[in-house]
């Protein structure tokens, strides 16, 4: 541990004791400890360890991980970007999130890529350019700043829709990732 995590063991233990309404001596004397050991642990002035935080936080029914500074995770988020069959796709969101987000080029086509069926949801909003979704008997063509939101069983594909590429922020649930990306673990 770092001496900064350590730190905050007593200032949060105090916050923690205030929060259930006890006093230094209610608490100390239910963790079988002196209110001064108490005091000086949540002030700072004694080291803390695992002999007096393992009664003080069964006492207080919480974990000695929740008195300790979660490490900050870096947020950003630094996948490769795919070329595949002509696309492009980034990655937005941490290998094995919950919810897949990409932000997808597809480049101008001459004929719409085949109809596909699978698993899933897909949500995509356009960023720039215009894309044609092909869905079930709907031929749509969205334009920036529009949205949709399709069940992926329903036979459908997707191109940019003119001269132009079309970018897209497009959201799946995991299966309909697999499918689309064949970035994620089947």
């Amino acid at each position: 541990m770092v001496s900064g995590e350590l730190e905050q063991v007593g200032p949060r233990l105090r916050a923690a004791r205030r929060a259930r309404g006890l006093t230094l001596e209610d608490l100390a004397a239910q963790a079988g400890m002196s209110t001064s050991t108490l005091s000086r642990l949540e002030s700072g002035k004694r080291q803390a360890s695992l002999e007096l935080l393992v009664p003080l936080t069964r006492q207080l029914g919480i974990r000695i991980d929740d008195l300790l500074q979660p490490e900050a995770r870096d947020p950003r988020v630094r996948r490769p970007v795919v070329r595949r069959d002509g696309l492009t796709i980034a990655p937005l969101a941490p290998e094995g999130a919950a919810i897949h987000t990409y932000k997808i080029t597809y480049p101008p086509v001459d004929t719409l890529p085949e109809l596909r069926v699978h698993d899933g949801y897909e949500w995509l909003y356009v960023l720039t350019g215009r894309l044609r979704l092909r869905l079930g008997e709907q031929d749509l063509v969205l334009v920036r700043g529009e949205a949709a939101e399709f069940d992926t069983h329903v036979p459908h594909a997707m191109s940019a829709a003119g001269r132009h590429p079309a970018q897209v922020l497009s959201i799946f649930n995991g299966e309909g990732v697999r499918m689309h990306t064949h970035l994620a673990q089947p």
